[in-house]
């Protein structure tokens, strides 16, 4: 048997970290002394403290730790790792999107002394949308959820011979937004009218395009509405995107191009 002093030397973790895991009954000491209180280990739960230490680094939450721990069948474990190395792969990219949007920030700010300049850099202009013949799908809606619900609607495509237009987006119903759940409306644009969900009629806009990725949309957000309100418009109806150029045009996430809607009508 193995003191938790001697166990935490081996295992390389704090004393504080072992009482903690034994709380939450993740790694619970082989034996407690009844008189003394020290806890216990055997040798091999060594082999359970570095496993657990590994899909920290992995970046599973203890939480998550605990249900693996419990998993018997390996083909649902390595299910559940390759999920997570799939996700480590998209929090990778969305890093590098991250890092570059910094360096160009920094670029920017060193060469104009602002270090807001990146959300002057719109150009607002008023601008009928086009009208739409489209299929949608609306419904309560996560960001990460997108692709899902756009799917299902690609799917319908060939179910219903209708030809796409290419032009893809979004629209936005809620007043407040909620990264994990919003009232949202995605749609695909087609040719065909009369099989269309939703014919988007043309209506008056404060328009801006946004270049990169869709993590800063809130900047060209940011500029339309601070638009409207200094030259007397207000918001009519719910804004929406356009996609214009996107990640299946192979281009990387700085290229990519979106175009910004929201109705208005003069105050």
């Amino acid at each position: 048997m193995l003191q938790i002093g001697e166990f935490s030397k081996i295992c390389q973790v704090s004393v504080k970290t072992l009482h903690h895991y034994d709380k939450i009954g993740l790694l619970v000491p082989a034996e407690v002394d009844r008189y003394t209180g020290y806890r216990y280990y055997l040798p091999e739960q060594i082999d359970t403290m570095n496993y657990i230490g590994r899909l920290k680094r992995y970046g599973f939450s203890l939480e998550e730790i605990g249900h693996l721990l419990a998993v018997s069948d390996n083909k649902e474990l390595a299910g559940r790792l390759r999920e997570q190395k799939k996700r480590l792969k998209q929090e990778q990219k969305e890093r590098e999107i991250i890092l570059n949007e910094l360096q160009t920030h920094i670029s920017v700010f060193e060469r104009t002394g602002d270090i807001m300049t990146y959300q002057k850099s719109y150009t607002i202009e008023m601008k009928n949308s086009p009208q739409m013949n489209v299929l949608t799908n609306r419904a309560m809606m996560g960001v990460e959820e997108f692709g899902r619900y756009y799917g299902t609607l690609f799917e319908r495509v060939p179910k219903e011979r209708v030809t796409p237009t290419g032009l893809n987006g979004a629209r936005y119903y809620d007043k407040e937004f909620n990264h994990e759940s919003s009232d949202v409306e995605v749609f695909i644009g087609i040719k065909e009218k009369d099989k269309a969900d939703v014919v988007m009629e043309p209506c008056e806009c404060a328009m801006t395009v946004h270049h990169g990725a869709y993590s800063t949309l809130s900047e060209a957000y940011g500029a339309i509405v601070s638009w409207i309100i200094e030259n007397g418009y207000e918001i009519a109806g719910a804004p929406f995107d356009l996609y214009i150029k996107t990640q299946f045009d192979s281009l990387s996430p700085e290229d990519w191009e979106t175009e910004v809607y929201f109705p208005i009508r003069k105050k």
